[in-house]
């Protein structure tokens, strides 16, 4: 088994929808576009990410959303050094269809009462929907390194929330662990890095809003 050196899950730049939630109501989530803000952020990252790889092979997977296939261009990297795979699992939270911001707003401030992890959008899903379809690409990726021939290197291009489900089921965090977390920014990445005993750890953590909550199981 070829297991990667490392596996990078980076953030997309920001989109029109971080800049403006109203453009929900005029355009599909999945095909917002790049600010020229989010273009230069992932650039920049596409600079740190080059270094890092240098001249190894990278496998790469790429959520279907507009947003994501211009952060993966914005990289730069090496076609001759790159086999990309669109990656529909990978894809943001699904809030529905045609969305209402203020509805949107208002379903957000519930979400953040009720839980990331449970709360299911009206017409969308819940994190725990997510967290499925995460597991499951996982166990295509781990089938991947079968590959004696596999890169060095995974590239994951995606979604915050995404990310952090991603860690959450890669390292077995409860969901108390996962609620306390944040996103990480736009164009931001973390790096699972692979130990010589053969377990992978995170370079840094994702930042904390909160001290993760314990739950009393005495009554």
């Amino acid at each position: 088994m070829a297991r990667p050196r490392r596996i990078v899950l980076l953030r997309h730049g920001e989109s029109e929808g971080n800049a403006d939630d109203t453009v929900y109501e005029r355009l599909p989530d999945h095909a917002l576009h790049l600010t020229r803000s989010g273009w230069h952020q992932a650039e920049e990252a596409g600079v740190r990410l080059r270094a890092m790889f240098g001249e190894e092979r990278i496998s790469a997977y790429v959520s279907p959303y507009r947003r994501t296939h211009q952060t993966f261009k914005a990289l730069d990297l090496d076609p001759r050094r790159v086999r990309m795979r669109e990656e529909p699992r990978l894809r943001e939270q699904d809030w529905g269809n045609w969305q209402d911001a203020e509805d949107v707003r208002l379903q957000k401030v519930y979400r953040d009462a009720y839980g990331h992890f449970f709360y299911r959008f009206a017409q969308g899903e819940s994190g725990a929907d997510v967290y499925d379809r995460v597991g499951a690409f996982l166990e295509s990726l781990h089938r991947s390194f079968e590959d004696p021939d596999h890169p060095p290197n995974v590239l994951l291009v995606t979604h915050g929330l995404t990310m952090r489900l991603f860690c959450m089921r890669w390292f077995h965090w409860t969901v108390a662990e996962f609620e306390s977390l944040s996103n990480p920014g736009n164009g931001e990445f973390r790096t699972l890095v692979l130990e010589p005993g053969g377990k992978y750890h995170l370079d840094r953590p994702f930042e904390r809003w909160c001290t993760p909550e314990s739950y009393d199981v005495t009554g």
